[in-house]
């Protein structure tokens, strides 16, 4: 009875805000989502086959979800929705079973604003259901791309570190080589390098997991250019090292990557996407901007937060303007949204 009146309270905040029900579909073809949302999804996800011998699994998360009932049903833009995910966990005793109610803004048109309507809408619900102090944790990757895109490396070592920047093992892994100035092995820049001119004959308008092969081939153009005479490896991963160190309160944010791009030589303009974040400051909340954070889901492209309530996770969300592509669009969408996670409250 609590969690009903829970969610019925939550609803209201959305309903009030303008979003409007969608209501995803349950059960999702698997290779589909594999293929295009990314391979994070497969060891988690809870899967079946059909007597036809399609594999399909119960929705892992209902942001793919959501965007995928757009794409098909095009629905409204503003929505919210209030089910299950079904997701394996690592953790023992983890529930497979994770109640969401959610908001997405899918068709994004005004960044700055959708991102502080769905950041200050999830606010609001969580503020009416919470009483102990709520904190606020921001990220956003696309300062992350901004950096390696200004630093003066091979074209390929970036496409790999903005890659597999939401695989932190790996990534450290990515680090260590650039730092010894040891590139991609021989065997992988060969295999690229094959797998390039076959590409080549095939139909440029054909497409391989949501892309065209002209656009995988102009991807493929730029990572076997042989990098392996780069030699400033370690200066370069002491500076990605340095930034993602920053763990600051979103108020002096502005002032430290201005010290940051002093300190490391690097253009002043670097950053200057970062208006959106700087407008969250009218949220007139505790909020700490953590430049590691949000790397733990693929699709992820922007801003990225958590709120929380002493140690427990209450809602979670960030922008991805690639996914719809992934699923099927025929352009970018722009998107944002995030999820307040029942179990927690």
């Amino acid at each position: 009875m609590k969690s009903k009146k829970l969610s019925e309270s939550i609803i209201k905040t959305f309903r009030s805000n303008g979003f409007v029900l969608l209501e995803p579909d349950v059960l999702l073809d698997s290779d589909f989502i594999i293929e295009r949302s990314g391979e994070k999804f497969r060891s988690s996800m809870l899967t079946f086959d059909r007597e036809d011998g399609k594999t399909m699994c119960l929705r892992p998360d209902l942001t793919v979800a959501s965007c995928i009932s757009f794409l098909q049903k095009k629905s409204s833009s503003k929505i919210y929705y209030s089910g299950q995910a079904y997701k394996r966990f690592n953790k023992k005793g983890s529930d497979f079973i994770n109640d969401q109610l959610g908001i997405e803004i899918l068709g994004s048109k005004n960044q700055i604003q959708d991102d502080l309507k769905v950041m200050s809408t999830i606010l609001s619900s969580v503020k009416k259901i919470k009483k102990k102090k709520i904190q606020i944790k921001v990220g956003d990757i696309g300062l992350y791309k901004s950096l390696i895109n200004a630093l003066v490396m091979p074209e390929r070592w970036k496409l790999r570190l903005i890659r597999h920047f939401w695989r932190p093992e790996y990534f450290k892994e990515l680090l260590k080589r650039l730092e010894k100035n040891t590139d991609i092995d021989a065997v992988t820049f060969d295999s690229d390098k094959k797998r390039f001119y076959e590409m080549k004959k095939l139909a440029q308008d054909r497409m391989i997991a949501g892309r065209s092969v002209s656009e995988i081939l102009k991807r493929f153009d730029k990572k076997i250019q042989d990098p392996r005479s780069f030699t400033n490896g370690k200066e370069i991963v002491k500076i990605i090292k340095s930034f993602l160190k920053i763990n600051c309160k979103l108020s002096e944010l502005d002032e430290e990557l201005l010290e940051f791009t002093k300190k490391n030589n690097l253009k002043k303009n670097i950053f200057k996407n970062i208006k959106s974040l700087l407008n969250l400051k009218k949220l007139n909340q505790n909020i700490n901007f953590i430049a590691n954070f949000g790397r733990d889901v693929e699709y992820y492209s922007g801003i990225v937060f958590e709120v929380f309530s002493g140690n427990k996770e209450i809602a979670r969300g960030g922008r991805y303007d690639d996914l719809l592509k992934s699923l099927g669009a025929k352009n970018n969408i722009p998107a944002v949204g995030a999820a307040i996670n029942l179990k927690n409250i």
